[in-house]
């Protein structure tokens, strides 16, 4: 059997008369166009940076000799900023739950007086009922007492 396995032959055909000889003019165009941009853009980022690097030499003896009022400042804004977003946050929580406590109760009344006319009616009945068994109970309790005299 493994004799009789081949190995597979691939044949690529070629692109006859189309034999690219170099870039096309608008590939040059493109590359002559962005060469100037690039250019100028990594030229600006170098200025950016070297400008960073001069402030950061300038201003770091200034962070240094002003930490200690600097970084206390930084902290009691942090914490100002912090605690007026936590207010804002619990504001909406509390007035998101009383609007929700006020569709509740609104809902609530709208089916009250259906609930209140079925509790009646239950309570009617119910009335009914132990009045009726009150009867049947007392009208027992006399026939046993007449029976027994």
């Amino acid at each position: 059997m493994a004799d009789r396995m081949q190995p597979h032959q691939v044949q690529v055909h070629g692109l006859k008369g189309h034999q690219q000889q170099g870039p096309s003019a608008s590939k040059a165009l493109a590359v002559l166009t962005m060469l100037p941009v690039g250019g100028g853009l990594l030229a600006l980022a170098g200025i950016t940076l070297v400008g960073t690097l001069i402030g950061l030499a300038v201003t770091t003896p200034l962070f240094i000799l002003f930490s200690p009022v600097l970084v206390p400042a930084a902290l009691v804004i942090g914490l100002a900023v912090t605690s007026f977003l936590a207010s804002g946050a619990f504001g909406l929580t509390g007035s998101w739950s009383l609007s929700w406590v006020g569709r509740y109760i609104q809902e609530a009344t709208q089916t009250m007086p259906e609930s209140l006319d079925q509790a009646k009616r239950r309570m009617q009945d119910m009335a009914g009922y132990v009045g009726q068994k009150t009867k049947e109970v007392g009208q027992e309790i006399q026939r046993k007492a007449h029976d027994g005299k």
